[in-house]
């Protein structure tokens, strides 16, 4: 048996060294020298034979909870992790655990700001960490089992997190925390501009990017001084249980983040009654309105985003522009928070067959290699619903796919159909009865294609004026004249320009985020961090001396 798992190992496309393990029990699955010594699970064991059991993290400690629920695996539907799920006896704990955060935070610029080289050290370690070959491919292949994607996106996710990491170590964490002084009025007088901590702040983060939106939002939190408890899709969770043991491994105290998983009710109500000074919720619009009402405001959102492309007048690199409109509709099967939703081409990329080369990309999408894959919060019917109502649009049609995938085993809770786009004409989107439904996001494979005239120009930017969400946006041209009326006319925080933009990949040496909304999150740079994870405190020192000929007056 033992030497049939090692050839298996070794024979695999990324193998790793063989080393003993069991993905059963919450002792690491690796010896003490190994770069895995962190890990309790083995992404490739992961099965119904051999199902790992998730933990929750509270007040420093590992532990189960009452209740307990079993996912299926997305590719054949077997039972194969167990997630706690927390319920309403058991937040006392969190609330208290949260609570005992003051406002001021575990650390500020007057306050531990030996805090921040710690923070600095722990992220120089984890970006190391990450970096190696065995950690890289392990945490690729954790997110492909929970949130099937391919390879090279799973592994880009994980680079995107290492190159995060590397980018705040050293001295990079205090520097967040800088702070600026002003003269003040008279000797003694100066006014200072601080960088402060919540305190206690809640993190809540979605499935496509298991790995890189918690890690970024939870380093970024920390490393302005707050305490965060973090909730991950139960679905994605196991990752971020990983990195987060990992984390502790390069030095993150334990009791500087609690983590949770339970259901949307309990998570709410606890975060209702702990009342923490600030939430980052990344998201569907639904609940994110929910939240900002039941939150009072104390919140910062990045949510969904219909996210549109318009390729320009000129055209240049078809064949890259088509690989890229590819690649945004349809890598990570459309779940992504970026992906292109609807696609505005000039008349002159229609006249040059594009959409044909658009469907002879599709085409190559298998489910072999993850390239199309199953759809976690959207099912085959829902999709195939919404694109029979977006065909009874006069003049609307099936550029290519709408129909189920075959021959796989994807259980029927999830969604699994071809890359599928529907064309419908652009003056028939701006009728108020179509907009909605044309502008509803699908969270799966799945694009609107429409095309306009040179003098249609303000109609396209009428129906982007009316899209509720912002996130990102491409305008494909090397056309100045036509970039400079399309940017000065939207809004979208992210926003891609030029013959090579794109709407998806967004790496750390950026802004991603929403504009336009005054509760909108960024993630990923220096900014987005001290916009969400820090708020403006001024402290005016006036030390003195009073001056000698001074007498009181009333006024």
């Amino acid at each position: 048996m033992a030497a049939r798992r090692m050839q298996r190992l070794l024979s695999r496309e990324f193998p790793i060294p063989a080393r003993a393990f069991s993905t059963r029990s919450s002792v690491p699955v690796m010896d003490s020298s190994s770069a895995l010594a962190f890990a309790t699970v083995y992404p490739d064991d992961l099965s119904t034979a051999h199902p790992y059991q998730v933990e929750n993290l509270v007040r420093g400690r590992w532990g189960k909870s009452l209740k307990s629920s079993k996912l299926p695996d997305p590719l054949n539907g077997g039972e194969f992790i167990t997630v706690p799920e927390a319920t309403g006896h058991e937040l006392p704990e969190y609330i208290e655990s949260l609570q005992s955060c003051p406002k001021s935070g575990l650390h500020n610029p007057l306050k531990n700001p030996e805090r921040y080289l710690l923070y600095g050290d722990i992220s120089a370690r984890a970006a190391s960490s990450l970096k190696h070959r065995e950690v890289g491919h392990f945490f690729a292949r954790l997110i492909q089992r929970v949130s099937p994607k391919s390879y090279q996106q799973a592994q880009a996710e994980v680079t995107v997190t290492q190159k995060f990491l590397e980018n705040f170590s050293g001295d990079q964490v205090r520097f967040l925390a800088k702070s600026f002084a002003a003269p003040g009025n008279h000797l003694g007088q100066q006014s200072i501009g601080y960088r402060w901590p919540y305190g206690p702040v809640a993190i809540i983060t979605p499935f496509n990017f298991p790995l890189e939106i918690p890690v970024l939002q939870l380093m970024g939190a920390l490393y302005m001084g707050n305490k965060a408890l973090v909730k991950v899709d139960s679905k994605v969770s196991v990752v971020m249980e990983q990195m987060l043991r990992l984390l502790h491994a390069c030095g993150l105290p334990p009791n500087d983040t609690d983590f949770i998983n339970c259901d949307g009710p309990v998570m709410n109500k606890l975060l209702v009654e702990a009342k923490p000074s600030m939430t980052l919720f990344t998201g569907s619009s639904r609940v994110a309105e929910k939240l900002a009402l039941d939150l009072k405001g104390r919140i910062k959102l990045e949510d969904a985003g219909f996210d549109w492309k318009i390729l320009g007048p000129d055209v240049n690199e078809i064949d890259y522009v088509a690989w890229v409109c590819d690649q945004d509709a349809y890598a990570c099967s459309g779940q992504k928070c970026s992906a292109q939703s609807i696609l505005f081409m000039h008349e002159n990329w229609s006249s040059r067959n594009f959409v044909e080369k658009l469907k002879q990309l599709a085409a190559k999408r298998k489910l072999d290699d993850l390239t199309i894959g199953p759809v976690l919060t959207v099912t085959t019917k829902t999709m195939l619903d919404h694109m029979e109502k977006l065909l009874s649009i006069p003049g609307s049609s099936v550029a290519f796919g709408g129909k189920p995938l075959e021959n796989h085993s994807i259980p029927d809770v999830y969604g699994a159909i071809e890359p599928t786009a529907i064309f419908v004409p652009l003056k028939e989107i701006l009728k108020d009865e179509h907009f909605d439904l044309v502008t509803k996001e699908i969270f799966g494979p799945f694009q609107v294609i429409t095309e306009f005239k040179q003098c249609e120009l303000p109609l396209v930017l009428r129906a982007c004026e009316r899209m509720h969400a912002h996130l990102t946006a491409a305008v494909v041209s090397n056309d100045v004249e036509f970039l400079q009326e399309v940017l000065g006319e939207t809004v979208n925080g992210t926003t891609y320009a030029g013959i090579r933009a794109r709407t998806t990949g967004a790496p750390q040496n950026h802004w991603f985020g929403p504009a336009g909304d005054p509760l909108g999150a960024g993630i990923g740079t220096p900014e987005a961090i001290k916009l969400v994870w820090s708020c403006h405190r001024e402290i005016i020192q006036d030390f003195g001396p009073v001056p000698k000929n001074w007498t009181s007056t009333t006024s």
